[in-house]
């Protein structure tokens, strides 16, 4: 049957939606309020419903959070602030807005008066710019300001930009966001930053032990976990050469379930819930380690579980899952190494769940030249190009680089279908 179009209805449609995105910033805010129950447990109530957050942190993808059962996303900053609340609310979700505050370790000196009251007056343009958008959720005040730093007067800041907000936007809560914590910080932060409505905290492999930490450092107030993932490359195993190992993204699929089912369905008393991270993908040791996306945009088992935890159902169509990933016969933990310009055989073991056809990428990459700290840039190394090749399903014939020093293999398993299995193996090449 021929198929017949309608260009004036598409038009219709279109521009439904364009006048739509257009009138976002004109609506009303939603309330919301941080309640506590006569148990001494906390909720949010937003609309006057009660709201738990199941989110994730970036603003790529969006549609796939809403799709997948979440609810909510986080940034970092007011950095294409209305784009990323037009787009949340079109999709049902809400935002976590980050303040960008400055870090003591980027240079900056909160016992410069001047310059930590022109930072206020500059974030206050920021909060009235967007108070009254209906995606917004609450104010996320700075991120990991006690990483690195000395000078507590920082906790003032926060509380000014707190008291700040809260005169002009009674709508919406605010917090800062913690890298992990301890009592010192905790002591501080009750004492100097006592305007903040929650604490929030970014933790890894302390997650399972979060609520007990937190009671243990003298918190019982409500708190949301901001960010959430992989085992972090500071606390996992290391190479003789001090590399950090990177868990297969099968293996951080197992992770984050178990972290995920431990910490956040343990204690809904206090936690409001929490942003998986990271929604998207970036450079951070390897280019795979915390993106749930590759560069392509394809999923790993990880997204698999999110859809899973949050919405109570698995995909129709699951990531390939991977056992191991050889070289020389040899895993990651095995402090592998090679012989320059020597061949050695790469062997990946993966499965699909639903019997598809899979496809091996492979590449080779030297170690950066510079680490980043917090989360800051870090620049891709570039891969060393024509040292690998495929010889079979799964199999590959590596030559070792010619020049000294570290780097790794990579395996990129997918399905056709948009997803991905990853594996590394890091080995230090040494004549």
């Amino acid at each position: 049957m021929k198929k017949i179009f309608f260009p004036s209805l598409i038009l219709f449609v279109i521009m439904s939606t364009l006048g739509h995105s257009q009138n976002l910033s004109d609506q009303k805010p939603v309330r919301v309020e941080l309640e506590m129950l006569p148990d001494n447990s906390y909720q949010f109530l937003r609309n006057g419903e009660p709201y738990y957050i199941k989110g994730a942190g970036g603003s790529q993808y969006i549609y796939r959070v809403a799709a997948y059962g979440g609810n909510s996303i986080r940034t970092w900053s007011t950095q294409n602030g209305k784009e990323v609340l037009d787009s949340a609310h079109k999709n049902g979700l809400t935002v976590l807005m980050g303040l960008s505050v400055a870090r003591e370790r980027h240079g900056f000196d909160y016992d410069d008066e001047d310059a930590v009251e022109k930072q206020l007056q500059n974030l206050k343009k920021e909060v009235e710019k967007y108070k009254s958008h209906p995606a917004l959720l609450a104010w996320g005040i700075g991120n990991e300001l006690n990483l690195e730093y000395t000078n507590p007067k920082v906790w003032d800041a926060v509380n000014d930009i707190s008291k700040m907000i809260h005169e002009i936007d009674p709508n919406h809560p605010t917090t800062t966001v913690l890298a992990g914590t301890n009592k010192a910080v905790i002591d501080l932060i009750k004492e100097r930053c006592t305007d903040i409505d929650l604490l929030s905290i970014n933790t890894y492999g302390g997650l399972e032990s979060l609520p007990r930490t937190l009671q243990n450092v003298g918190w019982d107030g409500p708190y949301m976990v901001t960010e959430w993932g992989p085992t972090g490359h500071w606390e996992g195993l290391q190479t003789e050469w001090d590399i950090a190992i990177e868990e297969t993204s099968s293996e951080k699929a197992a992770v984050y379930r178990r972290r995920y089912n431990y910490s956040m369905n343990r204690d809904k008393k206090k936690c409001l819930g929490s942003y998986v991270f990271l929604w998207g993908q970036k450079q951070e040791r390897t280019p795979t380690w915390y993106g749930l996306f590759t560069e392509a945009g394809e999923e790993s088992e990880v997204l698999d579980v999110m859809h899973f935890l949050w919405s109570g159902k698995w995909p129709e169509n699951k990531a390939p899952h991977i056992y191991s990933l050889q070289l020389d016969n040899r895993n990651a933990v095995d402090n592998i190494y090679l012989q320059p310009n020597e061949e050695y055989k790469v062997l990946a073991i993966a499965i699909d769940p639903e019997n598809e056809s899979l496809a091996y990428r492979w590449e080779i990459l030297p170690e950066p030249k510079e680490f980043s700290v917090g989360g800051d840039r870090e620049d891709r190394p570039k891969p060393v190009p024509g040292l690998i090749s495929s010889s079979g399903e799964g199999l590959a014939t590596m030559k070792a680089p010619e020049n000294e020093g570290p780097y790794r293999v990579f395996v990129y398993v997918t399905d056709g279908q948009n997803k991905v299995a990853t594996a590394n193996v890091p080995f230090f090449v040494k004549p």
